[in-house]
């Protein structure tokens, strides 16, 4: 290699950009309370300043640690409020509305007075 190119090699190298940061991949999985989390959900609640979820709860945990929670009943949600939290309460919500309802026939029935499901009867002629 000559000098001249090594020299052009070397200068830029020397002020090129450090490479970005890798990606963050901290694996958050979302899933129903268990009966032993009770304790982790009894803290989040005290932290948050709100009330103990009640029924059934969907937890968001990160690295283990259950950081947020929404309780199905009701959409309350509780999180740490020393921990970045915004994300997973963004899941749970986005987690509330893609799970089945199985209520769901039943409220509108009581809501509407009319079967939605229903199809319209057709005319033979």
């Amino acid at each position: 290699m000559s000098f001249v190119l090594m020299g052009w090699e070397h200068h830029h190298h020397r002020h090129a950009r450090p490479p970005p940061p890798p990606p963050r991949t901290d694996a958050v999985v979302l899933r129903p309370a268990y009966p032993d989390d009770a304790a982790a959900l009894t803290r989040l609640a005290a932290l948050d300043s709100r009330r103990p979820l009640a029924g059934p709860v969907v937890v968001a945990e990160r690295d283990g640690v259950v950081l947020a929670a929404r309780a199905a009943d009701d959409g309350r949600v509780i999180a740490d409020p020393f921990a970045p939290t915004a994300d997973l309460v963004a899941l749970l919500r986005a987690h509330a509305l893609q799970a089945p309802r199985p209520h769901r026939r039943r409220e509108l029935l009581r809501l509407t007075g009319t079967n939605p499901w229903r199809r319209p009867a057709l005319s033979r002629g």
